[in-house]
């Protein structure tokens, strides 16, 4: 492939690309530009452009880099050349031919996001409050949560982490929803309940909730999202009952059907618990203002 057809197709600005393909930005901040991933169901944007350097990152799955390996999350390939080509038939450009076996010029490396990161032990702060506004008391946070302090582009910042099973973090406050690489998912282990059983939640704020209300049985494994199902799948094949508690929407009930299409009657789906609500930590805030308004009229 000539080195001018790569440079053509990096020149191609991320927005455009995306916007060929029907994605356009949920909100932009100086230089930067937020998307709902394009390439995989999330509510909550956690994808990110920065235009001027024209790089990509995916928060939610710690992935990112320039054009062609966006164009290999959409393909789910890492081959150079098949990144190329839908490129070149996404943008209308010449389809690229190849010189050999391999490229001649590799795609830049993804941006360094994180730096400086330092796990503590999460004390009553604003994240706390963020935390009890979704009806986790300090009492479940602080056993499954730590407080992750850490930089981006020279800035620090604060957030509550939940880790996973290859060392990364789920990071969530206020004002910001992403992953610490590398992405995986969460396994906490029961004491003195059986072990054939275990829970599964989508994200660790279900999680949380299931603590919070009681229902959480034997091990408990949090996927830190759908995409991370096969991947939680190698640690299940011991257990005799799977209780499912995934997110109302279509992608909690893909997840659903794939585990049962795995483990057949094994599996349990406990979402009718939380019928009318997305997920659990909704059903979770809606009982616990129902408590507080029933005991402020009992009060009066």
């Amino acid at each position: 492939m000539e080195r001018t057809e790569i440079d053509a197709m990096r020149q191609l600005p991320l927005a455009d690309f995306l916007a060929r393909l029907g994605h356009e930005p949920v909100r932009r901040s100086g230089n930067e530009l937020w998307y709902r991933a394009p390439y995989r169901n999330e509510r909550t944007p956690s994808f990110r452009i920065n235009v001027a350097k024209q790089l990509w990152y995916d928060f939610g799955t710690g992935k990112g880099g320039d054009i062609f390996t966006l164009a290999g999350e959409f393909i789910e390939s890492g081959d150079f050349m098949e990144q190329a080509k839908f490129i070149a038939k996404t943008a209308n450009m010449p389809m690229p031919v190849p010189e050999g076996s391999k490229p001649t010029f590799l795609p830049k490396p993804s941006e360094l996001v994180f730096e400086g990161m330092e796990a503590v032990q999460l004390l009553r702060s604003p994240l706390t409050d963020y935390l009890e506004e979704r009806g986790i008391p300090y009492a479940v946070a602080s056993r499954y949560c730590c407080r992750l302090n850490y930089g981006v582009r020279g800035k620090r910042y604060f957030a509550v982490g939940f880790p996973n099973v290859a060392g990364g973090y789920e990071i969530r406050s206020r004002f910001f929803k992403g992953c610490v690489p590398p992405k995986d998912v969460s396994l906490v282990k029961s004491e003195g309940s059986p072990n054939d059983v275990c829970s599964m939640f989508e994200g660790f704020m279900d999680f949380l909730s299931a603590a919070t209300l009681g229902l959480e049985t034997g091990d408990c494994f949090v996927l830190n999202s759908v995409a991370n199902v096969e991947k939680a799948m190698k640690y299940l094949d011991g257990y005799g009952r799977i209780d499912c508690y995934l997110d109302r929407d279509e992608a909690g009930r893909r997840t659903l059907e794939m585990m049962k299409g795995h483990y057949e009657e094994r599996v349990c789906d406990r979402s009718a618990l939380y019928d009318g609500c997305k997920d659990l930590n909704e059903y979770l805030q809606l009982t616990t203002k129902g408590k507080e308004n029933n005991l402020k009229i009992k009060g009066q």
